[in-house]
């Protein structure tokens, strides 16, 4: 399917699933769609086709950082390394800069997609790096895997993450098991770390993904979380199993809730926002020349009753 004269959606169809991406337009995801009986039903909000911006996708991928860096950049022994603003009307550099960038596209498998990108100082950043991206229809749902490999001469800070945007009925319900919140003003940057939520933002008894700006990271995540849509009788449940597997769950998310709209983010993510700048990079690996950096997502889908 050739959407203008430009952007081409590549589709995988496997067990009962149909799975869109568009390498052209930063390796982003035009659509993942359950078949059911009576219909299709739309479990990320689609692209239209024809819009350019990366906001309008499915889904995309941020690396080597995701969301924000504030201060201009940030300093790594001793160096300040500067990151280029990426967005109009956005006064940070936000969710890295693999999202922006054209990616290269194979099937590897009748069940998996591919996404390749070599990056090379991209827009003056710092970074130089090779990124893959893998997706492999299960007969449940999907494993998504993310992984980043430094190719510069000096260590650099990483981050990863995946900036799903899921449809959302009057009656959904998210629930993941985290621990304490970032909290900030109008700017979205963080202030102040809380072990207690404000209200409507009780992540781990569950909360409507209708209602006021949520635009904050979560710690002290498990690597759990489900999304009840009770209109559909489904539910999706996001496993991160490496951080499944810890003793102490000690992961970040991040809920993007809008007042308005037909979507909302629930994003898994190695690092909170503006870690980099954070005392202590809380999940930043800082990786050295050849080191790899993944994260995998299994995404596996059931019905409510």
């Amino acid at each position: 399917m050739t959407n203008g004269l430009i952007h081409t959606v590549y589709w995988l169809r496997h067990a009962g699933q149909r799975l869109g991406l568009v390498p052209s337009l930063g390796g982003g995801v035009a659509a993942w769609t359950l078949e059911r009986p009576d219909g299709a039903l739309d479990l990320l909000r689609p692209w239209d086709g024809k819009n350019t911006d990366r906001y309008s996708l499915a889904s995309f991928p941020m690396v080597p950082w995701s969301n924000r860096i504030g201060g201009g950049g940030f300093t790594q022994n001793g160096n300040h390394y500067p990151i280029a603003l990426n967005r109009t009307g956005e006064p940070y550099p936000i969710h890295g800069d693999g999202w922006l960038q054209l990616w290269t596209l194979r099937q590897p498998a009748a069940d998996a997609l591919e996404m390749a990108l070599e990056s090379d100082c991209f827009d003056g950043n710092p970074y130089q790096y090779s990124a893959l991206q893998r997706f492999v229809l299960r007969d449940n749902g999907m494993d998504q895997t993310l992984s980043v490999t430094h190719r510069g001469k000096q260590a650099l800070p990483y981050g990863l993450g995946q900036h799903p945007w899921f449809m959302r009925t009057p009656q959904t319900r998210l629930q993941a098991n985290v621990k304490g919140v970032w909290l900030s003003g109008k700017d979205p940057m963080p202030l102040a770390h809380s072990p207690r939520f404000p209200p409507s933002w009780d992540l781990p008894n569950g909360l409507n993904v209708n209602g006021t700006l949520v635009d904050n990271a979560f710690t002290g995540w498990n690597g759990s979380a489900q999304i009840h849509w009770p209109e559909h009788q489904l539910q999706l449940e996001m496993r991160v199993p490496e951080l499944l597997e810890r003793s102490t769950p000690d992961g970040f998310c991040l809920l993007y809730r809008p007042p308005q709209g037909p979507a909302f983010c629930f994003e898994p993510v190695s690092h909170p926002i503006d870690a980099f700048n954070l005392a202590d990079q809380p999940g930043v690996r800082v990786l050295q020349p050849g080191e790899t950096l993944t994260l995998h997502v299994e995404w596996r889908l059931g019905r409510l009753y």
